[in-house]
C-alpha cells in the first residue's frame, strides 16, 4: 500500500475538502503522513489554527477506515492517485495556493502537456456557441497539433469542447465534481468512456461523493490551474464559466473570450469581461495563437534526423524519442518515462548537450533541439 496515498486520502477527510487548509498543512510539514505523526500537536506546526481544528486533527480513526476503503476502491477500478510529490500530478496546480494535495485519475493523457488550454461557458449554449468551439477547435488543432483540452463534462459548452476535441484527434480531460464511480450527466457516459482511450476523467472527490453545487464551484479552480489558458465561449451575467475565469485570473492565466451580439443574454458574460478588460478578445484561433506564441506546424523547424546523430546511445536514443513525442519535460518527468534513474539522467543530460541534441531551459526543463 501506498502509505502517502493513504495518509493523503485520510487528510483530506479529516480536513473535510478544505484544499487551503489541507495544503498548509501539508506544505508546513512535508507530506500527508508527516501531518497524520504530528496530529496531536497541529497548534505548533500552525499556530493561527482555531481550537476547532487542533481538537478534530487528534483522532484519525474514522478518516482512516474511509481511506483504507478507498485505497481498495481505486485499486480494483484501475484508478491512479496522484499526490503532489507524484511526477504525474499536474505541475501547474503546484503553484496553486489551494491546490488539491491528491487527485484521482483513469485515462491515458499525460497532463502535463506542453500546451493545455480549457474551454467554458455557459450550459444553455446556442448554435452560435457551439459553431465557435468547432471553428476554434478545428483551426486550432491545424496550427498547433499538440494541445490538451479540459472543461468540465457538463452540458453545453463542455461537452461540446470534449466531443470537437475527441473528433478533431485531440486528447481532452474532464474535471469532474463528485467521485469516479459515477458519470455526471449520465448522458454523457458514453462520450466519457472515449475520453478514457483519448484523454481522461480527473477529480479530487473520492467515491461516494456527490456532485453539489458546491463541489461544481471547487472544481473550476482545477480546470483554471491546470491549464495554460482559460477561453470562454457563451456566458450569461452569471455563470460557472465566469467562475472559472476569475480564478484563472486569481491564478495568473491568460484568459479570452468570443465576442456576441449586443443584447442576446448567453453573450453578455463574455461582452462585459472584453469591456472590462478581464478577458482579451478573440475571434480565432489565430488571434489566440498570436497571444499566446505557441509553436504553430507552420512555425517549426525540421526535425534533426536521427541519422546527425549516429553515436547516440541506447539511453540517449530514448530521451530523444520521448521528447519527439512531448518536448520540454522537467528532469523528473523525463527520468519517470525513461526509467533511468535521476542520478544517471542528471550525467546523460549533460553529455546530450554538449553534442547539442539538447538544451537546458529554466525551472529543470530540457527541450530537443531542432
Amino acid at each position: 500500500m501506498n502509505e502517502e496515498i493513504y495518509y493523503s486520502i485520510a487528510l483530506t477527510r479529516m480536513t473535510g475538502f478544505n484544499a487551503a487548509m489541507a495544503l498548509q498543512l501539508y506544505q508546513a510539514l512535508g507530506s500527508s503522513q508527516a501531518v497524520y505523526e504530528h496530529r496531536n500537536d497541529v497548534g505548533d506546526v500552525l499556530p493561527d489554527a482555531t481550537p476547532r481544528l487542533r481538537e478534530a486533527m487528534k483522532n484519525w480513526d474514522d478518516a482512516l477506515k474511509r481511506a483504507a476503503a478507498e485505497m481498495e476502491f481505486i485499486t480494483k477500478k484501475g484508478i491512479r492517485a496522484f499526490t503532489m510529490q507524484d511526477a504525474d500530478y499536474p505541475q501547474r496546480l503546484c503553484e496553486c495556493p489551494d491546490a488539491p494535495i491528491l487527485l484521482y485519475y483513469i485515462g491515458s493523457a499525460d497532463l502535463n502537456q506542453r500546451y493545455v488550454l480549457n474551454v467554458v461557458g455557459t450550459r444553455q449554449c446556442t448554435s452560435y456557441g457551439k459553431d465557435m468551439v468547432r471553428s476554434f477547435l478545428r483551426d486550432l488543432r491545424q496550427q498547433c497539433p499538440q494541445v490538451l483540452v479540459v472543461s468540465g463534462l457538463a452540458y453545453g459548452i463542455d461537452i461540446c469542447a470534449h466531443r470537437n476535441a475527441l473528433e478533431l484527434g485531440y486528447e481532452t480531460v474532464g474535471v469532474l465534481a463528485h467521485g469516479l464511480d459515477q458519470i455526471y450527466p449520465y448522458c454523457h457516459r458514453d462520450d466519457a468512456v472515449r475520453m478514457l482511450r483519448q484523454g481522461g476523467l480527473l477529480t479530487e472527490y473520492m467515491s461516494q461523493t456527490e456532485a453539489l453545487p458546491n463541489n461544481f464551484r471547487q472544481r473550476n479552480r482545477i480546470v483554471a490551474g491546470i491549464s495554460d489558458a482559460t477561453v470562454l465561449v457563451e456566458s450569461a451575467y452569471k455563470g460557472g464559466g465566469l467562475i472559472t475565469c476569475r480564478i484563472a485570473q486569481e491564478y495568473g492565466r491568460d484568459v479570452f473570450a468570443f465576442p456576441g451580439a449586443v443584447g442576446m443574454p448567453y453573450s453578455e458574460g463574455c461582452n462585459r469581461m472584453i469591456r472590462n478588460n478581464t478577458a482579451a478578445l478573440i475571434m480565432s484561433a489565430e488571434d489566440f495563437l498570436e497571444s499566446m506564441r505557441w509553436q504553430t506546424v507552420s512555425e517549426q523547424p525540421e526535425t534533426v534526423e536521427r541519422q546527425l546523430f549516429p553515436d547516440l546511445t541506447p539511453e540517449e536514443r530514448k530521451v530523444v524519442d520521448i521528447l519527439q513525442q512531448t518536448n520540454d519535460l522537467q528532469l523528473n518527468i523525463l527520468s519517470v518515462k525513461s526509467n533511468i534513474p535521476i542520478g544517471q539522467l542528471t550525467a546523460l543530460l549533460f553529455q546530450m548537450e554538449m553534442k547539442g541534441i539538447i538544451k537546458p531551459l529554466a525551472g529543470g526543463t530540457y527541450h530537443l533541439v531542432h
